[in-house]
């Protein structure tokens, strides 16, 4: 089947957007309608390995929200299943996070994060964790809208041990095999937006042994110079989520509440920083000639 989609029978694959341990992805248009579509081939040769995708698929036919990837089709052959996707187009968050011709400010972050924080508490109504958002964020060609791609789920009372995700992602529950709840999540949340304001890790160790411990410690601050102008209520943002005891973390909805995400009056100021900043961009940003 990957033989008759990649040949146009299907769709007409334009090109390979990113390859991984699990498969590939490839741009696609449907020749019905000439819609763009993402189709992600993933390896499954034994049963097990289908099992784990079709539950996947059945996480995804069962969410519907902006914020969320949508799927289109699902095939199956031999040795594969062919996910067909809402295509995003524009890449990864954090690839954009290191390129340093990237500008973000702090008011595109709450644009990003309210939206990340859509998905994720529209996932938790529908008894969905996702557990590796660092994987799943992508910045879309067409700002204003950041989907997430939902391809995890687990039962909050379910004990897990997990091989999967990067280590400085991790919540202290996940490093210590210990349960896991909507709000594992949102330690990952947290750690995103400190690194959408900084462009720093909070935790990152010279190896990954100390990248675990610095988690399970929750040695982490805002002393770095990325965080001088960095507004009190993003720093208050991260510090509800950054919380070892899950219980006493935002949930998605708190989250939504909380005034860096829903106060116009700072908003109105951040978007007066950052307007001010780009008219006087010569005083922002030191001149080579002065």
């Amino acid at each position: 089947l990957e033989a008759d989609i990649c040949s146009g029978k299907y769709y007409n694959s334009d090109f390979e957007i990113s390859g991984g341990r699990f498969g590939q992805v490839h741009k696609c248009v449907e020749n019905s309608s000439g819609l763009t579509l993402a189709a992600k081939v993933i390896k499954a040769r034994g049963q097990k390995e289908k099992a784990v995708v079709k539950n996947e698929i059945q996480v995804m036919n069962n969410l519907d929200h902006a914020n969320l990837i949508q799927l289109y089709a699902a095939y199956e052959s031999r040795n594969d299943i062919i996910l067909v996707l809402e295509y995003v187009g524009g890449g990864e968050l954090f690839d954009r996070i290191i390129d340093e011709n990237y500008k973000l400010t702090e008011l595109d972050a709450v644009v990003f994060i309210r939206q990340i924080c859509d998905g994720l508490q529209h996932m938790h109504k529908m008894y969905i964790l996702h557990l590796d958002l660092k994987k799943s964020l992508y910045l879309p060609l067409k700002l204003g809208r950041y989907p997430i791609l939902s391809l995890t789920r687990y039962k909050p009372s379910e004990k897990l041990q997990v091989n999967f995700g990067t280590p400085e992602f991790l919540a202290p529950e996940v490093v210590n095999y210990e349960f896991v709840s909507f709000n594992t999540d949102m330690w990952s949340l947290g750690v995103i937006t400190y690194m959408l304001l900084s462009g720093l890790c909070p935790f990152l160790g010279d190896n990954d042994n100390e990248t675990l411990n610095n988690i399970l410690a929750c040695k982490w601050n805002f002393e770095e110079q990325e965080f001088s102008t960095t507004s009190d209520q993003a720093k208050d943002f991260i510090s509800r989520l950054l919380i070892v005891n899950k219980s006493w973390r935002m949930t998605a909805g708190e989250a939504l509440r909380h005034p860096w995400l829903s106060d116009p009056v700072l908003h109105h100021s951040l978007h007066a920083k950052k307007t001010h900043c780009k008219s006087r961009r010569s005083s922002c940003v030191p001149d080579s000639n002065s």
